[in-house]
């Protein structure tokens, strides 16, 4: 969940400096509303998802269980990286979307972490089967 928070920060990181110097329409990208929202966005949820990280990481390093955090970090950060990647494509524009532009990476590797070291299908099965046998949600 961690390299997914990694990942989804560096297209983050690199579609806010593009917008801030690629001018179309007369204005910056980042001038635009549009792409004010998407980056609002995005910094939004990886926020979100490094605070889902450190929660599962924490109840590790304390000893307590951890199982359905863990996967709900993997779940929820796998799916922010694909997304802020893809972001980070649409504000790079057809630009982004060959190598050697660092966001095309991004994109390639943020797709495979919703499939290697669990699936989000298995993520969501270890959640709702931790939710479902506790007493408490």
């Amino acid at each position: 969940a961690a390299q997914c928070v990694g990942i989804a920060q560096a297209a983050y990181e690199a579609a806010v400096s593009y917008a801030k110097q690629r001018a179309a329409f007369g204005k910056h990208l980042a001038d635009l509303q549009a792409i004010q929202f998407m980056i609002a966005d995005m910094a939004t949820n990886i926020d979100a998802a490094r605070l889902l990280v450190l929660r599962a990481a924490t109840l590790k390093d304390e000893g307590h269980a951890f199982g359905k955090e863990a996967s709900m970090a993997k779940l929820f950060a796998s799916r922010v990286a694909v997304e802020v990647s893809d972001k980070a494509l649409q504000i790079h524009g057809g630009a982004g979307y060959f190598a050697p532009a660092p966001v095309e990476r991004h994109y390639r590797e943020a797709k495979v972490t919703e499939i290697y070291e669990g699936t989000s299908e298995v993520q969501r099965l270890i959640i709702a089967r931790n939710v479902l046998e506790s007493k408490i949600a």
